[in-house]
């Protein structure tokens, strides 16, 4: 069985990490989810200071659960562009050794769920607030809210998951 520890307890986050690696390792799987710190803000604001969040969960987590196989991180941000906010995701795998690293795709919020990012809220509270919602961040989250749910918080993680362990399926070329 192959151990996996993921920094988070979104349950949204352990089933796309769970149905994405268990398609690749072949093996049962068990994964636990724990919160750990991100060093990051709570809503991070650029593609970078998400990307060090996602890493940061990982280290974290090799540090306090030292026997598993893998460590996975995943932190959700957004960033400004010219066109308007946009939401992304960033995926981390490391098996102490080896990492990989994936992005999601991204999509371009609302103007007024942009507003009350900027104003200090947390994309989900945002979305819940702007869609008369509750905890969406663990349900289907903004994009499954903007897509009527043909795309969920789970379905845009997953290939992402999958693209951040293509170092594991592919040892010779990436050292």
């Amino acid at each position: 069985m192959i151990k996996i520890v993921v920094a988070s307890k979104n349950p949204v986050k352990l089933d796309a990490v769970k149905e994405g690696l268990s398609f690749f390792l072949n093996q049962q799987v068990d994964v636990l989810g724990v919160s750990v710190g991100s060093g990051v803000s709570d809503q991070p604001m650029s593609d970078l200071e998400t990307l060090q969040g996602a890493e940061t969960r990982v280290k974290n987590t090799q540090i306090q659960f030292p026997d598993y196989d893998f460590y996975v991180g995943v932190e959700g941000g957004v960033e400004e562009s010219v066109s308007g906010l946009m939401a992304f995701a960033w995926i981390v795998i490391s098996n102490g050794t080896t990492t990989g690293k994936a992005r999601t795709a991204g999509f371009f919020l609302p103007p007024q769920v942009g507003v009350l990012v900027h104003q200090g809220f947390e994309l989900g509270d945002a979305d819940d607030m702007v869609f008369d919602k509750k905890n969406s961040k663990q349900q289907n989250g903004a994009v499954g809210l903007l897509t009527n749910d043909v795309i969920t918080r789970k379905s845009l993680y997953m290939p992402a998951v999958q693209m951040a362990f293509i170092p594991f399926l592919n040892p010779g070329l990436y050292p």
